[in-house]
């Protein structure tokens, strides 16, 4: 069997696709977040409920949306194995659980939203918008789901392409409905608002699982045919998922948390925090790329018991999304006004949001290496491991910094030492484990 190529021109052609693919749900939040806060009337209330309800929508979807990081290690371990063919019925049997699973757990939030809403201090006039927007965009939930479980079955069979025209599909239409609903085409479409935004991410997300059914039945040999029994592999699927679940319940109860205590602060600071996290996710989700590829080629390495090229693979992304990381951050200080401006023109919200934002810039080196490790791992298959480092970051990280900075009443500056705190954790006890675990194994 040839050698997997872990070369910088193989790298590049799974990340690059991988980055733009990525960045498909955050400019999906960002763009309805960007436009509802310039709305003329009640613009700072709107951009409040986009970053509530965004918050939350996205903490479901990447709880669940973890199963595409276990489809993908599964199917590229076994193609480094060369054991393929051996899957059969398990990536009809993953999307349809994928999918399952997601309309039970929304349906389990639905009738209990304006309560979880109120509990992240959502009130008045900002409740209202967040229940006008949860109300339609929720619905995207399932096809989101959908839509991720097929980029990750793309992600184990080494193409990241395929999701990248799916997603960038997706994320152009959502720009251009967000425009054309939240503010009306005159004598033609009436403004919509924040049900606009809402319409233009559900439609865009509709697009998208359409999109990737057709590739998925077009471009593989994938049937989407339920047969039984269930694959061995479906266990191994399961526990992964069951692992990834309890990780993102962590990772999303900080988020979350963060979220609560800046709409406590006031609206104009949860509209500033909303700017901020918009930014900082957008930036996450562009280095993860490079943590795809390590994803991508460390499963396949890892079935092929090449651990010298794992080793080799793992400096070279991390090296790569360093860079990565510190342009994004030169860019955030030149663009450092523009960029507050792009979602809001209140001037206490920017006051505030400039106030704090080198915090998002300065958390974006250690998200470099915490994500591009985390995806690695991912990929090995060491989803307990990653459930326990989330745990312990937020248990021990990330909850203690929150309250402390709370009683000094440090404020959003706070609020992000917390996130940062919390980021750093997770990407020094990934390198401790990597070392102990397998550097050792290099020349077996």
């Amino acid at each position: 069997m040839r050698q997997t190529d872990i070369s910088f021109k193989r790298i590049q052609q799974l990340a690059i696709p991988a980055i733009i693919s990525g960045i498909a749900e955050p400019v999906l939040s960002a763009t309805d977040a960007a436009v509802v806060g310039n709305i003329k009337d009640f613009g700072i209330e709107s951009l409040a409920a986009v970053g509530i309800v965004g918050t939350f929508l996205s903490s479901l979807i990447w709880i669940l949306a973890q199963t595409r990081s276990a489809i993908s290690a599964i199917v590229s371990q076994n193609l480094g194995a060369g054991k393929l063919k051996n899957l059969q019925n398990f990536p009809a049997q993953a999307i349809y659980f994928n999918i399952g699973l997601s309309i039970i757990v929304l349906f389990s939030t639905y009738f209990f939203v304006e309560d979880i809403l109120k509990i992240l201090n959502a009130e008045g006039m900002v409740l209202t918008f967040s229940l006008d927007y949860y109300n339609i965009r929720v619905w995207g939930f399932p096809l989101t789901l959908f839509t991720f479980a097929v980029f990750g079955l793309f992600r184990g069979l080494q193409n990241t392409f395929w999701p990248m025209v799916i997603a960038t599909i997706g994320a152009t239409l959502n720009i251009g409905l967000d425009f054309v609903l939240v503010y009306g085409i005159e004598g033609y479409i009436l403004p919509m608002g924040i049900k606009g935004a809402a319409w233009a991410s559900l439609i865009s997300q509709a697009v998208m699982a359409i999109i990737a059914l057709f590739f998925l039945l077009k471009k593989t040999e994938v049937s989407l045919r339920l047969k039984f029994p269930l694959h061995p592999e479906i266990k191994r699927l399961v526990a992964m998922s069951f692992n990834l679940f309890l990780r993102s319940v962590a990772l999303n109860t900080a988020l979350i948390l963060a979220t609560r205590e800046a709409a406590h602060l006031g609206k104009e600071y949860i509209a500033a925090h909303t700017i901020a996290f918009n930014i900082w996710i957008f930036t996450a989700f562009f280095i993860d790329g490079y943590g795809a590829a390590g994803n991508i080629l460390g499963g396949k390495l890892l079935g092929e018991r090449n651990y010298s090229s794992l080793w080799k693979l793992t400096k070279k992304v991390n090296l790569y999304n360093l860079g990565v990381a510190v342009s994004l951050v030169l860019i955030g200080l030149i663009l450092y006004e523009p960029l507050g401006l792009l979602f809001n023109k209140d001037e206490k919200v920017l006051s505030i949001f400039y106030g704090m934002f080198f915090m998002a810039l300065l958390c974006l080196p250690f998200n470099a290496l915490a994500f591009t490790l985390d995806a690695i791992f991912k990929g090995l298959g060491e989803m307990r491991y990653l459930r326990n480092v989330l745990l312990g970051a937020t248990i021990f990280g990330f909850i203690p910094v929150l309250y402390f900075s709370k009683y000094m009443d440090w404020g959003l500056i706070g609020i992000w030492t917390a996130l940062i705190v919390w980021v750093a954790y997770r990407a020094v006890a990934l390198m401790i484990k990597f070392r102990r675990k397998y550097i050792p194994l290099i020349g077996n």
